[in-house]
């Protein structure tokens, strides 16, 4: 677990002396990236009782081509780029905006699969005998 409270130093570097202790809701949780694979997913309770599906490996991409508007179930074959960290590339780590391939081109990632449970990624370029 990870307090996500008010950090015990200044920008300048003079100690803050807190106010109050730390509180529950300002825990969070350690990470835990998706990477390509068979299906892993994890149900995590969330603050209010609610359920987040986080996803630990996923082997399929729910791909949507703007130019028709019709979205397949597509395999992602790999990372080939991700903003977010470049050395999740070699890692296989899916993020939103990491850019992957797919059996039928490169595909940009719009869900967040840590948060969401799903993987839905928008085509960017068809591959050519696709």
């Amino acid at each position: 677990m990870q307090w996500h409270g008010r950090a015990g130093r200044k920008e300048t570097g003079g100690r803050v002396r807190l106010a109050r202790k730390k509180r529950k809701y300002e825990l969070g949780r350690d990470p835990l990236p998706a990477v390509i694979g068979e299906k892993v997913a994890r149900k995590i309770r969330v603050r209010g009782g609610n359920y987040k599906i986080r996803l630990l490996a996923i082997k399929y991409a729910n791909v949507t081509n703007p130019k028709t508007g019709e979205t397949k179930k597509v395999e992602i074959k790999d990372v080939l780029e991700n903003p977010a960290n470049p050395h999740y590339v070699r890692r296989d780590i899916i993020t939103k905006g990491a850019i992957v391939i797919t059996d039928i081109g490169k595909a940009r990632i719009t869900s967040r699969p840590g948060q969401h449970g799903i993987v839905n990624a928008v085509l960017i370029e068809e591959e050519k005998n696709a």
